[in-house]
């Protein structure tokens, strides 16, 4: 089934009742009467919280994590500060947990040969798709990836691919920081990251255990990896958007709309249209079937 993603940007009291989660939104008039909205705790996947006139009682919380939904906090500057997700994603975790540690370094190795494969071909395709031509270096570079990437050939065409993406965009350069369109990539990527570790934790693994990132500051490194390959599907959102609008940024709702509609966005898994949340589903459960030597490759999008 396809989860919700509900985003609150305006002030609302949220609470819950019979395992509905009650949405109240203050009135458009001073006379007027208080707006009652309902959905479903089940039915939610992720939660934005990108105002500070949001109330919640602790049953809100613990009814989103009851149903392992993803609540996501932004800051001030409208940007994903914060992720909260349910510690207890599935019956069998301690074991889970004890095989996804024990994993062996050459499989961890081969896991990301496999990683930085899927996400230079979809960096590659998704050049193509934007009609910038200049895709066969990253196809020739994707062919060499050996296990483990010891030639840093995944950053060598995140550099490549970079360059030829923002070329488009006037010149900007991919600075976290930096002007349009990076705040709209910084959002889609934290939507998408939301989206991976929910996945993961789904499939009783732990986000935080990596196969390649190992910062100790780092909490979600194994969705920081796994999420390479999807990274390329927010790059075309947001060249889509500015497509349509040269002057949008992460401020305009529209722009905001469409990249909350990443988790429903179609893509191709296993010759299979499937949403992109329903895809990372699959991705996080073939991962896990590969820690346990069930399966050989995980299976990733294709663009």
């Amino acid at each position: 089934m396809i989860k919700h993603t509900l985003y609150f940007g305006n002030p609302a009291r949220l609470n819950v009742s019979n395992e509905q989660l009650r949405i109240t939104l203050p009135s458009d008039s001073v006379a007027g009467e208080e707006k009652v909205v309902t959905r479903p705790l089940e039915d939610i996947g992720i939660v934005v919280i990108d105002s500070n006139r949001v109330s919640m009682s602790a049953s809100v919380l613990s009814g989103l994590m009851r149903y392992g939904a993803a609540v996501i906090v932004c800051d001030n500057r409208h940007l994903p500060s914060g992720l909260m997700l349910n510690l207890e994603g599935h019956s069998s975790q301690s074991e889970r947990f004890r095989i996804h540690q024990a994993a062996s370094l050459p499989l961890r190795k081969q896991l990301w040969q496999q990683t930085v494969v899927a996400k230079i071909h979809n960096q590659a395709m998704a050049l193509r798709k934007l009609d910038l031509d200049r895709a066969d270096n990253l196809l020739a570079w994707k062919s060499k990836v050996r296990s483990g990437d010891p030639d840093n050939l995944e950053a060598r065409a995140a550099v490549y691919y970079w360059h030829t993406y923002m070329a488009s965009f006037d010149g900007v350069t991919r600075r976290r920081d930096g002007e349009e369109p990076n705040s709209m990539l910084n959002y889609g990527y934290a939507i998408l990251r939301a989206i991976i570790a929910r996945a993961l934790v789904s499939s009783g693994m732990h986000p935080t255990l990596g196969i390649h990132h190992r910062n100790k500051y780092n909490a979600y490194c194994l969705a920081d990896d796994i999420m390479e390959p999807y990274r390329p599907y927010v790059d075309l959102v947001v060249a889509e958007i500015v497509a349509d609008n040269p002057d949008a940024s992460i401020e305009d709702k529209a722009a905001k709309t469409r990249l909350l509609s990443i988790p429903v966005r179609e893509v191709v898994i296993g010759g299979i249209r499937r949403p992109l949340s329903v895809a990372a589903t699959d991705t996080a459960a073939s991962l896990f079937k590969c820690f346990a030597g069930e399966l050989r490759k995980i299976r990733y999008p294709e663009l």
